[in-house]
């Protein structure tokens, strides 16, 4: 075990986690930042392998096997999920740098979860357009063939006939579905107060329609948070595409949890208080190689997925002026709705405050 050495003063003073190792990857020393935040003990980190501390995915093993010059400068390395020993996992964006010695220095940039990168600013504008354009295009093509399977389907008599055109009408009908949501227009509906258990509950039914038993929905609900303004139909489309996303990714258990944040920034604006709202579940987390794609319309990570669900979802939360973002690792997943709450001057008007006065 090597002795532990003191990392370069005045690295001790500053709060960003950073970590020394040698040119075989062996931790020579890191900051007290770096310490806390694992939350261990400086020196049982030393002589540790840094690969080691990394607990899923090879994004940390494949940096330090790049080779490197200290003039090319510092290597980003994103989307870094670090634990001690089996200890609790720590999310966060990190530059990994080689020194002239052939040692390396890792500065980390804490994150709570991933944010998913906003389909309008990470699509091609060009793209984003022609796909509009194309989904424009189909309309009409999907509005003729339905209209020929419902003339087929009175002049057949036949089982199978029936069957193959009914199979016919599905899939127009699903294709419909589907280009609706690559135009994924904002909705018309105005925000109204609303509670949003009331929303998850029927969520929850639609769960359970869905899987059965073979998955297990909790809830752990925060009963006193304040109403939300809103759109219920939207936001229950939304948080149903989590919850799907949760069950074919081979969740066995799902859990709905609602907590109030203070304080939160989403973009530019800061909230005074914001509704967490967690989907977590413990299926197979987001595949290592879509981690920087999830949110882009029409990319799956399966062979029968359309691509458009969690790209609904953002939109949903960009409507209520809110955002989406996740953590994943294998068998721990969380996708976070982060929506604010209204404050007393755009509330909205309650069912009291508008209904009619009784008559006299």
């Amino acid at each position: 075990m090597a002795d532990e050495t003191p990392p370069p003063q005045p690295f001790d003073a500053l709060v960003t986690p950073l970590v020394w190792a040698d040119a075989d990857g062996r931790i020579r020393t890191c900051n007290v930042a770096f310490a806390r935040w694992l939350g261990v003990g400086r020196k049982r980190l030393i002589d540790q392998p840094l690969a080691a501390l990394e607990v899923d995915g090879e994004v940390l093993r494949l940096a330090l096997r790049t080779p490197g010059d200290p003039a090319d400068g510092p290597m980003r390395v994103r989307r870094l999920v670090l634990a001690f020993l089996g200890g609790e996992p720590r999310f966060a964006d990190a530059w990994l740098s080689r020194e002239a010695d052939g040692g390396l220095l890792l500065e980390a940039h804490p994150v709570d979860e991933f944010p998913g990168a906003d389909p309008t600013l990470a699509m091609p504008l060009a793209l984003s357009a022609a796909l509009r354009g194309l989904a424009h295009e189909l309309r009409n093509p999907l509005a003729g063939l339905k209209g020929a399977a419902q003339l087929l389907a009175r002049r057949v008599s036949d089982g199978e006939s029936r069957e193959l055109v009914a199979l016919v009408d599905t899939e127009v009908a699903r294709l419909g579905t589907l280009v609706d949501q690559l135009l994924s227009p904002r909705s018309p509906t105005p925000h109204r107060a609303l509670n949003i258990h009331g929303v998850l509950e029927q969520v929850l039914r639609l769960a359970e329609a869905d899987a059965g038993w073979a998955v297990r929905m909790l809830r752990d609900y925060d009963p006193s948070l304040p109403e939300l303004s809103g759109d219920p139909d939207r936001l229950t489309q939304a948080i149903w595409n989590l919850v799907r996303n949760a069950i074919q990714a081979g969740a066995a258990n799902i859990t709905l949890r609602t907590r109030a944040a203070l304080g939160v920034r989403i973009g530019d604006e800061v909230h005074a208080m914001v509704l967490r709202l967690e989907v977590v579940d413990d299926g197979r987390g987001v595949p290592e190689d879509m981690v920087e794609q999830i949110f882009l319309p029409l990319v799956s990570g399966r062979p029968d997925g359309s691509g458009l669900g969690l790209a609904m979802a953002q939109q949903v939360a960009r409507e209520h002026r809110g955002a989406l973002v996740y953590r994943s690792r294998t068998g721990h997943t969380v996708f976070t709705l982060q929506l604010p709450f209204p404050v007393e001057d755009d509330a909205p008007e309650t069912a009291a405050s508008t209904a009619p006065e009784p008559a006299a």
